[in-house]
């Protein structure tokens, strides 16, 4: 039992892109499948798929890299922890390194881009950052 799973799904992620792996096995939730989702649409990774095969739902995550074999993905990291968590109002949600970074929020309204939620004008819980 992880009482993090959220930071053992971006690991993960990390150890996979340095490892060069094509995909990565993650046992699954609403939340990280959520997580995954965003980060697909803002094209971090190439796919996800479930897979069925044992006894516990698992999510295979497609890692992406460009021409010359090098993570799309620069840097991703949890925000906010069990033990600390953070949260912003939708006025504090200002861009990161030129708009380049992008936080995953989890809202009263579902798991978004900071983006997304400075548009809804909603605050919530920053889960992590990417670029």
């Amino acid at each position: 039992m992880h009482s993090d799973p959220i930071a053992d799904l971006l690991t993960r992620i990390r150890n996979g892109l340095r490892a060069g792996m094509m995909h990565v096995e993650v046992p699954s939730s609403n939340i990280k499948v959520e997580i995954v989702k965003i980060l697909e649409a803002e094209g971090f990774v190439k796919s996800h798929e479930m897979l069925t095969d044992s006894k516990f739902p698992t999510m295979r995550v497609h890692l992406k890299y460009d021409s010359r074999r090098k993570p799309v993905i620069h840097r991703i990291q949890r925000v906010s922890k069990p033990g600390l968590r953070v949260y912003r109002a939708a006025n504090e949600l200002q861009p990161l390194r030129s708009g380049l970074t992008t936080l995953v929020l989890t809202t009263s309204q579902g798991v978004m881009t900071d983006r997304e939620a400075r548009r809804r004008k909603i605050g919530g819980e920053v889960l992590c950052q990417v670029y």
